[in-house]
C-alpha cells in the first residue's frame, strides 16, 4: 500500500502520510502534524515518494509549465481525467507527480477547463476561453491602472478620472470600481486618511465648493437648475372674484417667495374680520401634472446664505406670489372676531383674487414697527398702523390661548442670525464662491412683526386642519405627543394635537410656493371650498391614500437632508467670518459633555476642559484652529467667567438643541482594511421650528 496521498479538500489539494484506510476513508497526517478524516472519493492520488511537501513543490513547478494554449488545443472534446491529460501532454509514462501538476494546472483554468467532478474535466467553448482571455487581459488593464493612479494620489496628484468621481468616492461610492481602488490603495500606502490624502493631491477646489458639491451630488444629482425646458406658469381657469380687501405682507427684502398676507376690515364697528391670504400655486397646478411631479421631486425650497434653490421655476413662483400692486390669486382664511374680546365667532375660506396693496419688509420695519407704537404708546408713523396694530393684539391673545395649552410659556432667548454675503459689483444674481465677505447680523426672535405673521400663520394652520377633519377629507398633520423630553414632532394622515405649539391639530398649508406639504394640503383645502360636504369625493388624495404616505416619507428625508445642509453651511460662512474677523477668542456656555454654545455667533464646538462644568458656566475659548473642509473649530479654555448653579437648565425651546453635536468632521463611506486617522462622524441637524418664518 503506497504511503502518501493527495487529497481534495472543498477545492484546495493536500498531501500527507497515510496512517490507516477504511472502506470508506482514510486517516491522513500532515506535515503539521494535523491528522484529518478523508473521504476515499476525494483522494486523487497515492505515491510512495517523495515525501509530501517535495511532492507538492515539484508537482507546483511542473503546473506553471505547462502552456494552456498547446494544452486546450490537444485536449480531446470529451471529457478526460487529469491522468490521462498527464500522459498526453507530458509522455506516457508520466508518474504521479506529473499527474498532479496536470491536475493544479487543470483546476486553476476553469476559463480554459471546465470541472465535472473529482479529477474530471472538459475543455471550454473556443468563444468561452476567448471571452475569459479578454476579461483576464482586461483586468490586468485594470490592475495597472489602479497601481498607477494610487502611485500619482500618493506623490501628491490627483488623476482626472479620480477627481471626476470624488464625491462618489467618498460618500456613495461603487467599491469595485477603479477610482475607489486606488484612493484605498493610496491612503493605506500613504497612511493619510482620504480625505487628507484627496486634499493634498488637489482634488478639491475649496471647502466651500466640496460643501456645495456634495449637496448637489447627493440631492440634485440632475444639477439644482430647471434646464432651458423650465415649465411655464399654467393660468388659473376658475372666474375668481375679487375680494374687498387691501392686504398686506410682512418679510424680509430677500423673499422673492411671498405666500401670505393679511388684511384687516372692520375696526371700530365691533366687530373685525381678520384675513389670512395663502398664495395658490393649487388652483393651477393639477395633481400629476409635470409641475407637480416637478415640485415633488425637490419637495422644499433649499436656502442658504446668498442663494436659494426654489421648489417651483422662477417663472411660476413670479406667476403666483403675491407680489404688490398685483391682484393675485389666493386661499382665504377670514376669522371673525368680537373686536372687543377678541373672541372667535366665525370663520370662513374663500376662493378669490386679493389685492396686495404692499410688501412690508422687516428688516426695514422692525426699527419702527414696535411694541411701544403698535400699543399706542408712541406715535405709530407707517402705512397700515392701525391694522398692525389689530393684528399684534391679536398675535398676543392667540399666543397667550396657546400657551394655556402648551402649560407653560414660550421663550426666546436667543436671536435669529442673518447672514449676508458681500458680492463684487454684477455678480449679485450668481452662486457664491465662498470667498466673499460675510456679514453676520442678529434679529432677535419673537419681534411684534415676527409675532403677528407667526400666530397667523398657526391660526391658519390650525384651523384649516380642523376643517379638512371635519369634511372628512385627509391631509397632512404635524403632531407632538407631549412636550416630555424625547417625544419628537411627527408627520402623519390624522388631526392629533400638537403639543410644542399647543394646538388642537396643526397642518403646514401657509407655504404653498415653497414647500410640497402645504401645497398638498392647499389640493385639500381647495376641495372643500369648492364642494362643501361632498368634499371627500373630489379631493386629490382620499382616506389612507398610500401617496400621502409616500409624500411624507419623501418629505422628512428631503427637509431633513435640506436643513442639515443649509446648518452646515452657515457654520461654514460662521467660521470664514472668525478667520475674516481675526476672532483669537470667543465666550460662550457651557451645555454638556464638552459642548458649549457661542454667545454672539450660530456656533456650538467642543472645549476640551469643559466636560465638568455646571450646565450655563460661562467660559472664554481660544481658538486653536479651524478647518472649513470639516467645518471644525479647535479651541481650548483660556478662562471661566463666573460659575452657574449646578443644576441649571436651558429654556424649554432649547431642549431639542442641547441634544445636537457641533457638525464636525465629515463621515465618509469609503472604507479602509488599515484605517488612518479617527474622523468623527457628523452630527444630526437641529429640527426647524414648526412655526412659519416671517
Amino acid at each position: 500500500m503506497s504511503q502518501f496521498a493527495l487529497f481534495d479538500d472543498a477545492g484546495r489539494f493536500h498531501a500527507g502520510r497515510i496512517l490507516s484506510e477504511a472502506e470508506t476513508s482514510l486517516q491522513i497526517e500532515l506535515d503539521s502534524g494535523k491528522r484529518v478524516k478523508v473521504k476515499s472519493v476525494n483522494v486523487m492520488l497515492r505515491f510512495d515518494k517523495p515525501a509530501p511537501a517535495e511532492f507538492m513543490a515539484r508537482a507546483q513547478a511542473l503546473a506553471a509549465e505547462i502552456d494552456l494554449d498547446l494544452a486546450w488545443e490537444f485536449a480531446p472534446g470529451e471529457e478526460f481525467g487529469f491522468g490521462d491529460f498527464a500522459r498526453e501532454y507530458f509522455d506516457a509514462g508520466a508518474g504521479p507527480d506529473k499527474q498532479a501538476a496536470a491536475l493544479l494546472r487543470l483546476f486553476d483554468a476553469p476559463h480554459y477547463f471546465r470541472r465535472l467532478g473529482k479529477g474530471l474535466f472538459k475543455k471550454a467553448p473556443e468563444e468561452t476561453v476567448k471571452a475569459a482571455l479578454l476579461a483576464i487581459e482586461r483586468k490586468k488593464q485594470v490592475a495597472a491602472q489602479i497601481e498607477q493612479w494610487a502611485a500619482e494620489l500618493a506623490e501628491g496628484r490627483c488623476p482626472a478620472p479620480v477627481r471626476e468621481q470624488l464625491y462618489r468616492i467618498l460618500f456613495k461610492p461603487d467599491k469595485n470600481g477603479p477610482e475607489y481602488k486606488a484612493v484605498v490603495a493610496a491612503a493605506q500606502r500613504s497612511q493619510r486618511a482620504p480625505l487628507d490624502l484627496l486634499t493634498a493631491a488637489g482634488a478639491i477646489e475649496s471647502p466651500y465648493q466640496f460643501h456645495w458639491q456634495r449637496f448637489l451630488f447627493e440631492q440634485f444629482p440632475k444639477g439644482a437648475g430647471f434646464g432651458s425646458g423650465a415649465l411655464a406658469a399654467p393660468p388659473i381657469k376658475d372666474e375668481l372674484p375679487l375680494a374687498p380687501v387691501r392686504a398686506f405682507s410682512i418679510d424680509d427684502s430677500a423673499t422673492t417667495e411671498i405666500d401670505d398676507a393679511l388684511s384687516v376690515q372692520g375696526l371700530g364697528s365691533g366687530t373685525v374680520i381678520y384675513g389670512v391670504h395663502i398664495a395658490a400655486p393649487g388652483l393651477a397646478i393639477a395633481p400629476d401634472s409635470p409641475l407637480d411631479k416637478l415640485a415633488r421631486d425637490r419637495l422644499s425650497t433649499v436656502y442658504m446664505p446668498g442663494w436659494k434653490i426654489t421648489m417651483l421655476p422662477d417663472a411660476v413662483v413670479q406667476a403666483y406670489t403675491l407680489a404688490e400692486g398685483r391682484d393675485c390669486p389666493a386661499v382665504s382664511l377670514y376669522v371673525t372676531l368680537d373686536e372687543a374680546t377678541l373672541e372667535v365667532r366665525a370663520s370662513q375660506t374663500r376662493l378669490e383674487r386679493v389685492p396686495i396693496a404692499a410688501n412690508l419688509r422687516h428688516d426695514k420695519l422692525d426699527a419702527v414697527v414696535t411694541e411701544d407704537t403698535l400699543t399706542g404708546q408712541a406715535p405709530a408713523d407707517y402705512a397700515f398702523a392701525p391694522e398692525l396694530a389689530f393684528a399684534f393684539r391679536l398675535a398676543r391673545a392667540l399666543k397667550a390661548r396657546r400657551e394655556v395649552a402648551r402649560g407653560r410659556p414660550e421663550t426666546f432667548n436667543r436671536p435669529d442670525y442673518n447672514f449676508r454675503l458681500a458680492r463684487e459689483p454684477g455678480t449679485a444674481d450668481a452662486e457664491p464662491t465662498g470667498h466673499e465677505t460675510v456679514q453676520i447680523t442678529t434679529r432677535q426672535r419673537g419681534s411684534p412683526l415676527d409675532l403677528i405673521v407667526a400666530e397667523a400663520m398657526i391660526l391658519a394652520n390650525s384651523t384649516w386642519g380642523a376643517w379638512l377633519a371635519e369634511h372628512g377629507v385627509p391631509g397632512i398633520y404635524r403632531s407632538q405627543a407631549s412636550l416630555l423630553p424625547g417625544i419628537k414632532v411627527r408627520m402623519g394622515t390624522r388631526p392629533l394635537p400638537h403639543a410644542g405649539m399647543g394646538v388642537a391639530q396643526y397642518a403646514w398649508s401657509t407655504s404653498p410656493l415653497r414647500r410640497y406639504v402645504d401645497l398638498a394640503n392647499q389640493w385639500q383645502i381647495i376641495a372643500c371650498a369648492r364642494h362643501g360636504a361632498t368634499a371627500a369625493l373630489a379631493a386629490p388624495f382620499r382616506a389612507k391614500d398610500v401617496a400621502l404616505f409616500s409624500i411624507i416619507s419623501a418629505f422628512d428625508t428631503a427637509y431633513a437632508a435640506y436643513n442639515g445642509f443649509q446648518q452646515g453651511i452657515e457654520r461654514y460662512w460662521t467660521l470664514r467670518w472668525m478667520q475674516q474677523q481675526g476672532v483669537a477668542e470667543i465666550e460662550a456656555s457651557v451645555m454638556k459633555d464638552g459642548l458649549v454654545r457661542a454667545d454672539m455667533l450660530p456656533l456650538v464646538f467642543r472645549v476640551p476642559g469643559t466636560e465638568s462644568l455646571p450646565r450655563n458656566a460661562r467660559i472664554r475659548a481660544r481658538v486653536a484652529g479651524i478647518d472649513l473642509l470639516t467645518l471644525d473649530l479647535h479651541a481650548t479654555l483660556a478662562a471661566r467667567l463666573d460659575t452657574a448653579p449646578a443644576d441649571a437648565a436651558p429654556p424649554v425651546e432649547d431642549a431639542a438643541e442641547d441634544e445636537a453635536e457641533p457638525i464636525g468632521a465629515l463621515q465618509l463611506a469609503i472604507e479602509l482594511d488599515e484605517p488612518g486617522p479617527d474622523t468623527p462622524t457628523d452630527a444630526a441637524p437641529v429640527p426647524p421650528a414648526d412655526a412659519d418664518p416671517a
